[in-house]
């Protein structure tokens, strides 16, 4: 009965017209439809997840810190002066990356980047693979992916950053190219030692720059990728089979794509980076030079605060870094090494400033700005804060014969016109005494002088008579065109002569270095060539000028080599080559001066007495327990011994000279003398380092002492390098008049310079 009532399924009391329930297995299995069903709500739940981030996710702005750059300092030679910033990066351009080094990146990172999409699900499984089988540590991302993350986003470990990271490659790869992407990837790449990207790390661990890498180095380098600080060999030298291993791992992926052949393979040897050096900063001369570099870009327009500010410039300038050191040596033996505060308080106020040019080109090979930028900030050489003293002079007498000026009873000025020397002599206007009597140094009276002797002994009241007699305005235009800049303020009267202009050792050797170049003006440069990201910064064309004509230059050039034969500057002598300058001294002593040059550089050296708490003037009476400090003393010393350094190896050259009429040594004749006018007694306290005074050369007339005594007349002789008072450096033009631009190309002639 029982069984009779049974249900065909085998169910017992089941409802009529229901399926039988499923028992055993068929219970697990699911049905063909619920499985298709599941997976199509997965595969489109994926594809819904896929396109709303695609749509959501932007590619971002790159992010600060892979952006920025330091701005890189170079000598004239290449070698780095200095980098500014934070962050020691430099970007490159992908062609300024030897292929070996991009070959080896890829072989370390990702050697399918060319042949695979932006997101590598076999990439990640290699990686894993490689790390488990201790063929190193490997990113599981494909170099894009790690672009992504070093330029958009950032080094944090979370699903949303990863999440981000995937969509952003994806989009990045439809948009730029490989050879974009992989450039982005060598130059945000963090290699250790603070070296963010291929260029630095090159400069870091080897010394060079990244187009100079070999394989050997560029396989080393991209060893460091994924673990800077565990393979640095030099900082944890226990890790170097680590290292090596991870090296030859490279090198064998670089055989396998056929970038390195096995015998290439063979002979290269594991290499030796350079020790970790501090970071260049800005101490000893380097920050002054920095700055110097950058002021100079900002006011010649090159580039500006901000624009420069934005990093990632190269920047290789004029300075000679032989020079350079030479510089510091000549003033630290000279001067900074003998100074004791202890001992002579007024030690502690001494400063140093100087520039050196190269009349020919205008650039500035050298410059000395201070002890160091990070104890003295102000830049000695830029600065333009103490008067110039007699190291104007020149530009009185070179404005005189540029206009053919005459003294007030139209006698031509020359060498060798005469003047009245007599100390506190009142000035000479047109409609007589002008009121202005100014003092000679230490009070003493000359009596009747020629104008290159009144130029040896720095006699004041000369040339403030001179001045005007030229006429200030003349002589100020004279000072403009030589080079002095307009943001220089010039005086307007005869007290110009006293030098009271204020200016800058780099202001005044550009003013010299025109005199040097036979009066051509070639604007100065501390430039010379400006790269970004591989492109180079187009700099402005300069263009020299006759500024004033050769007979001007020339002719002021001789009676400034009598000041280095005898006058105030013969220490300028040690620097055992022909030369010319004049020396200079502030009121009060509060600055000392040697303006110098050979025919091939210019130099102007600065002694300045500041206290370094008030910023006040000091003056420099006492300093290394010598009574007085002028241009003659340290100023000069300094000079001839970075001159003599600075051009070591380099033939000597004389000055050839072409001369205004007049200009030579005028014969001797019987004119009478005039009683000599007796020296007042100095009220000063009497120097110790200035050279002895020359006497009066034999043969030179001696006039009456009147305001304009008679000036020897005769016919024009050769001169002779050796000849006293300003005699010819080299042969004459035989009287000739030269017009301007007469010579050299005359004005904008010539050639440009960029």
């Amino acid at each position: 009965m029982s069984s009779s009532n049974a249900s065909p399924g085998g169910s017992e009391n089941q409802p009529p017209g229901t399926k039988p329930k499923r028992t055993g297995a068929r219970r697990l299995i699911p049905g063909w439809r619920a499985a298709v069903g599941a997976f199509l709500l997965v595969v489109l739940a994926c594809a819904g997840a896929f396109i709303a981030g695609y749509q959501l996710v932007d590619i971002p702005k790159a992010n600060a810190g892979a952006v920025a750059q330091s701005n890189v300092f170079l000598y004239s030679d290449g070698t780095q002066l200095a980098r500014d910033g934070t962050v020691n990066r430099e970007n490159v351009s992908l062609n300024q990356v030897s292929e070996v080094v991009q070959h080896a990146t890829l072989a370390a990172e990702d050697r399918n980047f060319y042949h695979e999409s932006a997101v590598s699900p076999k990439a990640m499984l290699r990686a894993a693979w490689n790390t488990v089988t201790g063929k190193g540590k490997q990113s599981g991302s494909t170099i894009t992916q790690q672009y992504v993350k070093n330029y958009y986003l950032n080094q944090e470990q979370t699903a949303v950053r990863k999440a981000k990271e995937f969509f952003i490659a994806i989009k990045l790869d439809r948009e730029k190219s490989k050879e974009e992407i992989l450039e982005g990837y060598l130059n945000t790449s963090y290699y250790g030692r603070n070296a963010y990207g291929i260029q630095a790390a090159a400069q870091a661990y080897f010394g060079k720059d990244a187009d100079e890498l070999d394989a050997a180095e560029g396989a080393y380098l991209a060893t460091l990728l994924n673990a800077p600080s565990e393979y640095d060999i030099v900082a944890h030298p226990q890790n170097k089979a680590k290292a090596v291993a991870r090296w030859d791992y490279v090198l064998d992926g670089m055989v396998k794509e056929g970038w390195l052949t096995e015998r290439e393979r063979a002979t290269l040897k594991f290499p030796e980076p350079h020790k970790a050096k501090a970071a260049t900063g800005m101490s000893g001369q380097r920050g002054y030079l920095v700055e110097a570099v950058k002021d100079y870009l900002n006011e010649s327009g090159i580039l500006d605060e901000k624009t420069l500010r934005s990093g990632g410039y190269r920047i290789t300038t004029t300075i000679d870094r032989k020079k350079e050191k030479a510089f510091v040596d000549a003033a630290e033996e000279q001067l900074l090494d003998k100074l004791d505060p202890k001992a002579h308080p007024v030690d502690k106020f001494v400063r140093v400033g100087g520039a050196s040019i190269d009349p020919a080109t205008g650039k500035v090979v050298a410059m000395y700005g201070g002890v160091d930028y990070t104890k003295q900030f102000v830049n000695n050489a830029t600065r333009s804060d103490y008067q110039v003293g007699s190291t104007f002079k020149p530009f009185i007498f070179a404005s005189a014969v540029q206009n053919d000026s005459t003294t007030q009873n139209d006698r031509r000025i020359t060498p060798y016109t005469v003047y009245d020397g007599r100390n506190k002599r009142e000035v000479i206007g047109p409609d007589g005494p002008t009121g202005y009597a100014p003092a000679n140094e230490d009070d003493v009276s000359y009596g009747a002088v020629t104008v290159s002797s009144a130029m040896d002994k720095s006699v004041n009241s000369v040339y403030a008579q001179m001045a005007q007699d030229v006429g200030p305005g003349k002589v100020n235009d004279t000072v403009r065109a030589l080079g002095v800049p307009e943001k220089v303020k010039l005086v307007t009267t005869p007290a110009m002569a006293l030098g009271t202009m204020t200016a800058s050792p780099l202001d005044m050797a550009q003013a010299y270095a025109t005199l040097a170049n036979h009066g051509r003006y070639v604007p100065y440069t501390m430039v010379v060539k400006i790269t970004k990201n591989g492109q180079e910064v187009a700099l402005p064309t300069r263009r020299p000028r006759q500024a004033v004509h050769r007979q001007a230059a020339d002719t002021t050039t001789s009676i400034l080599r009598s000041v280095v034969r005898g006058g105030t500057a013969t220490a300028a002598q040690a620097a055992g080559r022909p030369a010319a300058g004049k020396t200079g001294t502030m009121e009060e002593d509060k600055a000392a001066w040697f303006a110098g040059y050979t025919p091939d550089l210019a130099t102007v050296v600065a002694v300045m007495g500041q206290d370094s708490q008030t910023g006040a003037q000091k003056k420099l009476y006492g300093t290394t327990g010598l009574a007085r400090v002028n241009g003659g003393g340290y100023p000069t010393q300094i000079w001839a011994q970075y001159t003599a350094d600075a051009l070591k190896g380099k033939p000597a050259k004389n000055f050839t000279l072409r001369l205004q009429p007049g200009a030579e040594a005028p014969p001797v004749t019987n004119t009478p003398k005039a009683p000599a006018t007796p020296s007042k007694t100095p009220t000063a306290p009497p120097t110790t380092t200035a050279p002895p005074e020359s006497p009066e050369p034999p043969g030179t007339p001696q006039p009456p002492t009147s305001h304009e005594p008679t000036e020897p007349e005769g016919p024009a002789s050769p001169g002779d390098d050796g000849g006293a008072d300003g005699g010819v450096d080299g042969g004459t033009d035989g009287g000739g008049g030269l017009p301007i631009g007469g010579l050299d190309g005359g004005p904008g002639g010539g050639d440009d310079f960029p």
